[in-house]
Order: structure tokens, then sequence, then C-alpha cells
């Protein structure tokens, strides 16, 4: 029988507690943190991968809900800057989950196929302002992600020791979107 208390949501957390909290997220480690004995937690979740399977789904999850409610509305340039802002203060907010958002779905695994599909739809409906489309907008989905996702590193690694980051920040949004602006000049 189940713990009183814990269910596989309650694991789940903790586990995304960890991770945000830098603590390598091991059976062992949740369970010492949930007061059980590790066989406990195989009621709830199928084992380590699966804890982190589920971690990232919620992530990919998450993070799609806060770039959505961070675009209500908006479109072209201010879209992009809620999109840009929303992404980054999210993953300094959770950088365990964040990290867990990072990896592309497993094709086998519809609730990670959608949970992903999510949350890069929304930067595709945005972009869409733009008029882009098809490899266009995969092509700027790429640069946007990796854009933010480099200086969301960057900064977490303690790379920016000079001032006024977000400054530099709002000038990486500047150049997205004038780079977006600028997109049919662009010839490959």
């Amino acid at each position: 029988m189940p713990r009183a208390g814990l269910s596989e949501d309650r694991v789940v957390e903790e586990a995304e507690l960890l991770a945000d909290e830098g603590v390598p997220v091991t059976l062992v480690e949740l369970a010492r943190r949930l007061g059980v004995q590790v066989p406990s937690l195989y009621k709830h979740v199928a084992g380590a991968d699966d804890l982190q399977r589920l971690v990232s789904i919620r992530a990919k999850n998450e993070i799609g809900d806060v770039l959505a409610r961070a675009t209500v509305g908006k479109a072209g340039p201010d879209a992009v800057a809620a999109l840009a802002y929303a992404y980054r203060d999210w993953a300094v907010a959770h950088p365990g989950r964040y990290a867990t958002t990072l990896r592309a779905p497993d094709d086998a695994d519809p609730l990670d196929v959608a949970a992903s599909s999510r949350a890069i739809r929304v930067i595709f409906d945005a972009l869409a302002g733009y008029g882009l489309v098809d490899q266009d907008a995969i092509d700027a989905t790429r640069i946007f992600r990796a854009t933010l996702h480099g200086f969301v590193a960057l900064d977490a690694a303690g790379a920016f020791a000079l001032p006024d980051l977000d400054r530099s920040f709002a000038r990486l949004v500047a150049v997205l979107t004038l780079s977006l602006d600028q997109w049919p000049a662009l010839t490959i």
C-alpha cells in the first residue's frame, strides 16, 4: 500500500525541487528527502529513468504554459520580447527543470512529444507574426532557442561578470527582433 500523502505527483514535485536546488536527482536522495525507503518510490515511479522522464515532461509543459501566458494578445516584436523574457525568467528560476527541457522528445513517448510540441508551438505561433512558416519557422525557432539558451547558460555559469546584464539582454532581444524583421533579406 502506498504511503499516505505520497503520490506520483508528490514524488515528481520533490524531484523537481532537488533538480532546481542543484542536487543530483537520485532515488536514494529522493527517498531520503521524502522520509521513505527507496523501494517505496517504486509504487509511484518505475525507476530513475521514469522519474527523469516525468520531471522533463512536467517542465516542458510548465515552460509551454509560461510562454503561452506571456504572449497572450501580443504579436511581432512584442510577442518575441515577451517570449524571451518569460523564457529567461523561467530558466533562471528553475535551472534543474530547465535543463530537462533541452533534449528532443522521445518519439516513442506520446506525453513527451505532446509536451515538447506544446512549448515549440508557442514559439512558432509568435514567429508566424513575421510570416515565418515551414522551414523558416524551424530555422528561426532554433536560432531563438539557441540564442536564449546561450545567454541563460553563460549567466548561470557566472560568465557575465561585467555590470548591467539586463541591458545586454534587452539588446539581445532587440537583435533577435531586428533579424526577424529582416528575415526575407537573409539569403543562404
